[in-house]
């Protein structure tokens, strides 16, 4: 059977602030048997603009994103955020539909995913053997991953995989960390609120880690948890998957 070929969408956040992360994801995905290929050209897919209100300047810059990666249908598009995929997947409609871009997004958007669902749904992939990591876990469930993408099982099976890990399920884990992109800047005071309701939700598990998809949120999270120095780490799906070895 041959090897899943897979093009890495490496958002803005992973590859300014996180870029470890992305290596950990190549590791993951190689150790499964996938090709990993990357287009060192590609850049944003445009969410933050859009978010903004922006929508011209998005599209200028998410149909670069269509051009950055192929056409072949055999080739997967697989990101470490469920953020970009979610905009990928969904915002992209109204960018796109009923334009001459039409055809190439709705190729893009058939194969683009985000990493543990790639793993679990598409390759069916049940855990990563090698990873290991003591400790205790609780799951924070994005906004994107959950709501754009419906990602839910798939991290925690991945997890629940590992040797050494137990997960310690939060109260409200499926309400918003506060992060929201643009949202952070504007309602400053809101924002904080709500890392700080998350935050305590976490720790009230015990957990010594705090694990997510996105970047973005571990990011806002870990902000609030070094300020107030909290008892807690902040850890991408893909660090905890290719931990150990």
């Amino acid at each position: 059977m041959p090897a899943p070929q897979v093009d890495l969408f490496i958002p803005c956040f992973v590859d300014q602030l996180f870029p470890h992360t992305a290596l950990n994801m190549v590791k993951v995905l190689e150790a499964v048997g996938c090709q990993v290929h990357y287009n060192a050209n590609q850049t944003c897919c445009g969410q933050p603009a859009y978010n903004a209100g922006y929508k011209e300047q998005s599209c200028e810059v998410a149909r670069k994103f269509l051009a950055d990666f192929p056409t072949e249908p055999e080739h997967y598009i697989v990101s470490p955020s469920a953020s970009c995929i979610g905009m990928v997947r969904n915002t992209y409609a109204d960018l796109f539909e009923g334009t001459p871009d039409s055809g190439r997004y709705h190729g893009v958007q058939r194969r683009a995913f985000e990493l543990t669902e790639f793993l679990v749904d598409v390759l069916g992939v049940k855990s990563i053997p090698q990873a290991r990591l003591s400790g205790k876990y609780t799951y924070h469930d994005s906004c994107s991953a959950l709501r754009e993408c419906g990602i839910r099982e798939a991290p925690r099976q991945l997890l629940d995989a590992v040797p050494g890990l137990e997960r310690l399920e939060m109260a409200e884990t499926e309400t918003c960390c506060g992060f929201g992109g643009t949202f952070a800047v504007k309602f400053e005071a809101i924002s904080v609120a709500m890392a700080e309701q998350k935050v305590e939700h976490a720790l009230a598990t015990g957990a010594d880690y705090l694990i997510s998809t996105d970047t973005s949120c571990l990011m806002h999270l870990d902000a609030y948890i070094r300020r107030e120095k909290k008892p807690l780490k902040t850890l991408h799906v893909a660090d905890v998957l290719a931990s150990g070895w």
